[in-house]
């Protein structure tokens, strides 16, 4: 049982911590840069490093091009309306208008697991409001990942700045690739969709409480159906989802002495995959 289906790769993982010590002992052979060993791992080799993982984290590009992909490709089959980016004025990422007039709203974010997962804003307009995780770091861990972001991150944001968020979408270009083999695709190839230049497996849909959880009125809400949040429904039937595979999000909150805890589990096909102690809410 786990909060997500797929793994880290660990043969992967492997390679990747191999090629790491070979950079470090190694590097000061690579290019023109006429210094000795000495010199160049105390001026250029940290900094070379921090450059490129800079470049790597800041840059959207590529996430917002996957993203686009994939909403022109549900546009083209009319399970949601003329979608657009919101631009950087706002708190969110997409707007997206669904065939019953409702309106979605998307948030973008990483491998969930930062503070950014933090930063988020449901705006007044929006009928529903996901959080889209992609992580295109195929050295991440996405079982920890996901836990991260839902119990330690979301769940705070929810209860403590009564911010609601309908439901959750992990999915991205690393997903069924030898960097996160797709346990999916793996039992049954013919899942996967052709979507511009990549072949996506169906995504990881959490549904989440359609009210905020209160310790004194509202303990324990109950996750929604999918019928009731349209834009995980529209990704549901255009991708190849089987309702086995739908995770519902609960959250339990109460008092312990001064503090605020919450429970969160993790429900998959009648069985909890993942389930938390009451934690206190701890925001900084």
């Amino acid at each position: 049982m786990s909060v997500i289906p797929c793994e880290k790769n660990l043969e992967l993982q492997g390679r990747i911590r191999d090629f790491a010590e070979v950079l470090k002992t190694e590097a000061h052979t690579l290019g023109d840069h006429g210094l000795d060993e000495d010199e160049f791992y105390s001026n250029v080799f940290r900094g070379a490093i921090e450059r490129v993982r800079g470049q790597f984290s800041a840059t959207m590009r590529e996430k917002r091009e996957f993203v686009a992909h994939v909403l022109n490709h549900m546009q083209d089959r009319c399970f949601i309306g003329e979608w657009e980016s919101a631009g950087e004025a706002n708190r969110h990422d997409y707007s997206v208008p669904l065939p019953s007039g409702r309106t979605a709203i998307i948030e973008l974010k990483g491998c969930l697991d930062g503070n950014n997962t933090n930063i988020f804003e449901r705006p007044p307009h929006a009928d529903e409001f996901i959080i889209w995780s992609v992580c295109t770091n195929p050295g991440a861990d996405p079982r920890h990942n996901a836990w991260s972001g839902i119990h330690t991150r979301l769940s705070a944001e929810i209860v403590s700045r009564s911010q609601r968020v309908d439901g959750l979408i992990v999915w991205d270009m690393v997903c069924g690739t030898i960097g996160r083999p797709c346990p999916k695709v793996l039992a049954d190839p013919l899942r996967g969709t052709d979507v511009g230049p990549y072949i996506l497996p169906p995504p990881c849909l959490y549904l989440f409480p359609g009210t905020i959880p209160s310790p004194r009125n509202n303990p324990a809400p109950s996750p929604q159906a999918i019928d009731e949040v349209q834009i995980l429904q529209a990704f549901f039937d255009c991708f190849k989802c089987r309702a086995s595979e739908l995770n519902h999000v609960s959250f339990e909150v109460g008092h312990h002495g001064r503090d605020t805890v919450r429970s969160t589990s993790v429900t998959r096909d009648g069985v909890v995959q993942r389930q938390s102690n009451p934690t206190a809410i701890r925001r900084s």
